[in-house]
Formats: C-alpha cells, structure tokens, sequence
C-alpha cells in the first residue's frame, strides 16, 4: 500500500479506513493548527503510526484515527506556538480555496472562517483541541477525553471555559452567503476602481485590518488598522508609493467569499472579511507567500 495517506491506487486502498476518513482527518488538523502544510505533516506523522496498529484491536476506526490525529496536531501546536513567537508582524491562518457548497455546512463554514481560526489562536492547545472537537465535530466528553489525555469532568470544564472565549472574541457572523457575496464584490469594485467613496461606503468606521506579509512583503502592515478613514488612506498610499496596481477577483475561501488579489497577473494576496449590517468590520489580508501555495486546488473538506 501506498504511504501516501491520499493515494488510493487500488481497491485494498480504496478500502482503507485512513483513505476513506481522509477529507475529516486533515479538516480536524487544519482547525488545530490554521495550517494546512502543518496539517498534512501530522496526516503522514498520523498515517505511520496506523499503519503500525494491529486493525483487528480497533472496533472504531474513525474515533481511533480521529484521536492519533489530535494527538498529533497537540505535539504541532507547541512547537508552532514557540515558532509564532517569533513571527514578523500579525500572524493570521493559512487560507484555503474552498468550493461553495462549503458554506451550506454553517457551522462548518463558520469553523473554518479566518476570523474564527484567529481567534483560535488565543486559546492553549488542549483547550483549541476540546472546542474543535466538541462544537464542529461534535464528539462526547468521553471521546475528547481520551484524545486529549484529560478526565471527561476536565474536558467538560475545558470545553465550556473554550466556548465562552470564542463567543466574546469572535465577530459577529450572522450573514447570508448571498448578502455577503454582494458585499465582497462592492468592495471589489471599489477596491479595482480606486473609489475612495465607495470603499468609505462599503466598510464599518470602526472596521479592523489585520494583515499577515510575515515581514517578506513590501507595503505590508505589520499593525492593525482601525477605522475606515485610516485604513482608505493606507490603502492609497501604498498604491501610490510602491506604485502597484493591485486586481481583485471574487473567490471562496475557508467556506466564504473573499478577495483575490493580483499584481501584473501574479497572486499577491487574499482578504477574507467579515460583514455585520452590510458593512465590512474586519479584513483579514493573507500576503506571506508561504501561505498562498494552496490557492490553485480546492481543499477537500468534511466533518
């Protein structure tokens, strides 16, 4: 058999419990770690230690892989969090392309979403590993439990203390796919045209613009920029001092609509947003270009 957890080049394959839970096991390494290099890393780490097990002594295989996967992306998590320390500038998840039948799935969609994956970024590894688990895959205490090597009473604990530090930090959401496509694309035409009008119109006052370049992008905020005014007035002057002309085309990303943004014809960049009221209130801009690899396949996703 193929080592490759991804191919399935004959039936014996094809049949395989880690071939067929595939799509689920790198979505659940991807939500730990908002890297899907890193997420395919622990899926060949995951795919050796499974095909060491003696399939005879496991009645569940989907809840056995799901749990070498966690256990895994748990060892990731502390050497990243060590590694982010370091990072230049904000450090924001690395975007997938993502078809639209991805956010028929809402609670899905609103996982994988960048400003949900970000404000992930704020809790401890095992804390991340309990609220994935639990509020997108919807496994029991008893389940998480022994994925994360904790007590179910502690996992129970863990995962409502998770849950209301999401809540309080994420942005609010509550958009139709369709509305928020409409506004994705005003603020690309404004964007395209250089309507300085049209972007005030487009974004909240006190919108937020975290950008991720990780110090390798020229004109890349390395801060956030709060409010509309600040964030126009960037915008146009880093237009006209690196003297680009950036292109934005509409595309799906982590399950919602977003910006892609071209320079001379080459990928530049994403920007994923979220929308309340018709208005955007944060833009997430992914430039590093170690984090743009991914963009040209659609990821295969599931829960």
């Amino acid at each position: 058999m193929s080592p490759h957890p991804g191919a399935g080049t004959d039936a014996r394959a094809d049949m395989d419990p880690f071939v067929e839970h595939r799509n689920l096991l790198f979505t659940v390494a991807y939500e730990l770690l908002g890297s899907a290099a890193d997420a395919e890393d622990v899926l060949q780490e995951s795919w050796l230690r499974w095909s060491d097990v003696d399939r005879a002594e496991v009645r569940d295989p989907r809840a056995y892989l799901v749990r070498i996967v966690t256990r895994q992306s748990l060892n990731h998590l502390r050497t990243l969090s060590r590694r982010r320390e370091d990072y230049v500038g904000e450090w924001l998840p690395e975007p997938l392309l993502t078809s639209r039948d991805v956010a028929e799935d809402v609670e899905l969609a609103e996982s994988l979403s960048i400003a949900t994956l970000t404000v992930l970024e704020t809790l401890g590894p095992a804390e991340r590993a309990v609220f994935v688990l639990r509020e997108v895959f919807d496994l029991g205490y008893d389940e998480i439990a022994e994925a994360v090597g904790k007590t179910p009473a502690a996992v129970r604990q863990i995962a409502h203390r998770a849950k209301e530090h999401v809540a309080a930090r994420r942005p609010r959401m509550q958009v139709e796919p369709t509305e928020q496509e409409r506004v994705v694309e005003r603020l690309m035409v404004a964007f395209n045209t250089g309507d300085v009008q049209g972007l005030m119109d487009v974004l909240a006052p006190d919108v937020v613009s975290i950008g991720d370049g990780g110090g390798k992008v020229k004109g890349a905020a390395r801060h956030p920029i709060r409010g509309a005014r600040k964030l126009v007035s960037y915008l146009m002057g880093a237009t006209a001092k690196w003297g680009f002309h950036p292109v934005a085309s509409v595309i799906w990303i982590n399950g919602a609509p977003a910006l892609r943004v071209e320079v001379d014809g080459e990928l530049a960049g994403v920007i994923s947003v979220t929308i309340d009221d018709g208005l955007v209130t944060h833009l997430y801009s992914v430039a590093n270009p170690d984090k743009l690899a991914r963009l040209d396949a659609e990821a295969r996703l599931a829960r």
